[in-house]
């Protein structure tokens, strides 16, 4: 594995730093953005819908950590025992996914992440996009290209369900309208020159072919008609510490789904709104402590910040409800 940083040129080799590896990394996240562009030394990625996934390998031992620090080994053990047949002590950051056709499907996704016995006849490939350490040197503070470069090199991408993600160096705004075509999610503009860092940044952007929001779930209603477990969700984002409301949620939810959901939420149920300033007109609600974050499609946001026709996708088990907020 030595001879793998002769790709290298001796600025970046100067740039490694020896250090001991990590058990806990802090994931580069995206910064939503409007304006689709090309630009010398950006690259430019499939955005996925899936479940983020930070990889550990030290000798035989493997941790699957997901964005919020949750090991998920026990969700996806194809994935485990794949990177187990790779060799070398690596850290490694991609997204894991399953599909619909061609299209990644979160809402499939959720008979995996969910379940204390995950469905395992939902195939998952997880889809790796950055290199954050190997074999002993911290490569961090390489430029993303060059950690690319690595990447290609240390891990195996014929073994199971493990896949690179391949990037475009140029037309981005031609490759935005291809990725809308096919029903992708959008795509994740890089600055090729970047280092990883933690956290939001906007060395990373995403371009979004459709609106989708993380959001607390803060509430639900109670049951009307033939539906049961509940009628709809109350949901909300932080602002400047306060949770402020974002309107409700009655679609995208089949039998399995109201059960499931109506079970989490049963646990964390308490006596009064966590909302401190909305005012709420729904009546019988169940409110509940901010604790359970759900993925959700709409249209678009209100004038009074509300999500216009909103359906439900899944829950995210890789995000903390103290993190959400709206993105513009």
């Amino acid at each position: 594995m030595k001879d793998i940083f002769d790709i290298l040129d001796e600025n970046e080799r100067d740039k490694l730093k020896k250090k001991k590896q990590p058990v806990t990394i802090e994931p580069m996240l995206a910064t939503l953005t409007k304006d689709r562009f090309s630009k010398e030394d950006w690259i430019f990625e499939r955005k996925f819908d899936g479940e983020r996934c930070v990889v550990f390998k030290n000798g035989k031992s493997v941790t699957l950590l997901s964005r919020n620090q949750k090991t998920i080994n026990n969700q996806y053990p194809e994935i485990e025992d794949a990177i187990k047949k790779m060799d070398g002590r690596f850290i490694i950051d991609g997204e894991i996914v399953a599909f619909e056709g061609n299209v990644t499907s979160f809402s499939r996704l959720q008979k995996r992440m969910h379940r204390k016995e995950p469905d395992l006849d939902v195939a998952v490939y997880y889809y790796v996009f950055d290199i954050i350490y190997l074999d002993g040197h911290d490569l961090a503070e390489l430029p993303l290209r060059s950690r690319k470069s690595l990447l290609r090199k240390a891990i195996d991408f014929g073994v199971g369900s493990v896949r690179f993600t391949e990037h475009r160096n140029k037309d981005g705004e031609s490759f935005f309208e291809e990725a809308c075509e096919k029903h992708w999610e959008g795509l994740i503009a890089k600055d090729a020159e970047s280092t990883y860092t933690k956290g939001r940044s906007k060395k990373w952007l995403k371009f979004k072919c459709e609106n989708r929001q993380e959001l607390v779930i803060c509430g639900y209603t109670d049951p009307a008609g033939e539906r049961k477990h509940f009628g709809a969700l109350l949901v909300g984002f932080y602002e400047q510490g306060k949770l402020k409301y974002a309107g409700k949620v009655g679609t995208g939810y089949d039998e399995e789904t109201l059960e499931m959901l109506h079970e989490k939420m049963k646990k964390v149920e308490q006596d009064k709104s966590p909302f401190e300033d909305a005012e709420i007109k729904e009546k019988h609600v169940h409110w509940l402590k901010p604790k359970l974050v759900g993925q959700f499609r709409y249209t678009e946001w209100t004038d009074d910040h509300k999500l216009r026709h909103p359906s439900f996708l899944g829950l995210r088990q890789d995000k903390k409800a103290g993190d959400v907020r709206k993105e513009d």
